[in-house]
């Protein structure tokens, strides 16, 4: 087995945050006589009512540095938590949870999908609503795995149910919960993206999403990010995190609020910048050259900061 760098840079992050919350190993996948674990976390507050800040990455597997800027991040914490008493206060009030590599065979092999060839993000027992009059194999199709952005078969993966359980667990019962999970590969620009991705249709909390549209806007002014709904740049079969959404609104409508986001970062100006990683399936959703791969892990920690910032002070912004 060639080594497993990002496993092993995880591993050694999660024995450095430990004392500062919780690990676990949700589940375990196995694939070519191999064993690859998926990690949970929890950082701060025990009690799952208060505000919580989920953070996943590694969805799509080829996609690496959504996974390496979560692990980043984390050990970003490690070291503050070690020191800073204020941040300390934030997490006696309010919590992280975290897988920071829902799809660790993906990862490992350089692929999109999982080790069955099923893309997790259309993966979901839920169809989009309104069906594009040219459907694409991009939003999602059953034909077979030999193809990307299969849906799979019946049953979810164990990736995606493992991802589904720990978000119902961890963001549920909070009274204010957002999440964050971050991808690469589409367009020049990094979008910050709010449900529906199933749908045309207004997004029930679109307030609450432009609320914190308007408080990224105050909080970050110069910010990269062109905030939409999801459907705004195309439609998705299957989306984990529409099914997620749609589950938790019917039951605590009107007593929780819970937003799941999405960062896509525009891999394509990376390409733009350096025509090389053309070369490698891998550089066309990665940074390759070093410093701009040392920009990105700078470049979104405000964002990420302002995510577990807003939860914990939900009632200054957020119409509920």
């Amino acid at each position: 087995m060639k080594e497993f760098d990002e496993l092993v840079k995880l591993e050694k992050v999660l024995e450095r945050i430990e004392p500062f919350g919780s690990v676990e190993k949700l589940a375990t996948v196995d694939h070519g006589g191999q064993t690859f674990p998926i990690y949970g976390l929890r950082i701060g507050a025990a009690e799952k009512r208060l505000p919580t800040f989920g953070l996943f990455g590694g969805v799509h597997g080829l996609e690496k540095i959504g996974s390496q800027l979560v692990t980043a991040y984390i050990d970003y914490l490690a070291n503050q938590l070690s020191w800073d008493a204020s941040l300390v206060d934030l997490f006696q009030k309010s919590r992280l949870v975290s897988i920071p590599m829902v799809n660790p065979v993906g990862v490992y092999f350089n692929r999109r999908s999982n080790g069955n060839g099923v893309d997790i993000m259309r993966n979901g027992p839920i169809d989009a609503e309104v069906v594009p009059e040219k459907p694409s194999l991009v939003s999602g199709h059953g034909i077979g795995p030999w193809l990307p952005w299969y849906r799979g078969r019946d049953e979810m993966e164990v990736e995606t149910q493992t991802l589904t359980d720990f978000v119902r667990r961890e963001l549920f019962a909070s009274e204010m919960s957002l999440s964050l999970d971050i991808h690469s590969g589409f367009g020049f620009r990094d979008r910050l993206w709010y449900p529906y991705s199933k749908s045309k249709e207004k997004f029930p909390l679109f307030d609450q999403a432009i609320d914190f549209k308007k408080l990224l806007k105050k909080s970050i002014p110069y910010h990269v990010y062109k905030v939409e709904q999801q459907s705004d740049s195309y439609l998705i079969q299957g989306d984990p995190w529409d099914y997620l959404f749609e589950e938790h609104y019917s039951v605590n409508q009107g007593k929780s609020i819970y937003i799941p986001w999405t960062l896509e970062m525009g891999s394509w100006l990376w390409v733009r910048k350096n025509p090389k990683q053309l070369l490698s399936y891998k550089g066309i959703f990665n940074p390759m050259v070093p410093h701009r791969f040392n920009r990105v892990m700078r470049r979104h920690r405000p964002l990420l900061e302002l995510f577990q910032k807003a939860v914990f002070n939900n009632r200054s912004w957020s119409v509920v």
